[in-house]
């Protein structure tokens, strides 16, 4: 078992600045890919960005390309979310989720752990 513990989230307004991170514990961090995601009221949980294992590799929804950075700390066990020029159609709980594959799906219903969410909201 992989538990994942968000933090960070928060109100903003338009064009602000925000770190998430997100704390794993439970197994060893290094062997799972991670990632983030995000569920606005009445939408479906989409794919927001993704980093391997070794923190070589990343990858973005097009929507958040330019504006946001995963990261990952293997000795702090954490991933990272650093979101610049936040825009209202941001809004939304973030989770953070864990997958031991080749890829970090980005379809929630193939991810193995997830975490419990923090809420981000951005002001016009």
């Amino acid at each position: 078992q992989v538990q994942l513990v968000e933090s960070g989230g928060g109100l903003v307004q338009a064009g602000d600045s925000l770190r998430l991170s997100c704390a794993a514990s439970g197994q060893t961090f290094s062997n799972y890919n991670m990632g983030w995601f995000r569920q606005a009221p009445g939408k479906e949980r989409e794919f927001v960005a993704s980093i391997m294992r070794s923190g070589g590799s990343t990858s973005y929804t097009d929507s958040v390309k330019g504006r946001f950075t995963i990261s990952r700390d293997n000795a702090k066990n954490t991933v990272y979310l650093q979101m610049f020029s936040l825009k209202p159609e941001d809004t939304a709980v973030y989770y953070c989720a864990a997958n031991r594959g080749v890829d970090l799906p980005r379809l929630p219903v193939f991810i193995d752990y997830w975490g419990q969410g923090t809420q981000v909201t951005v002001s016009s």
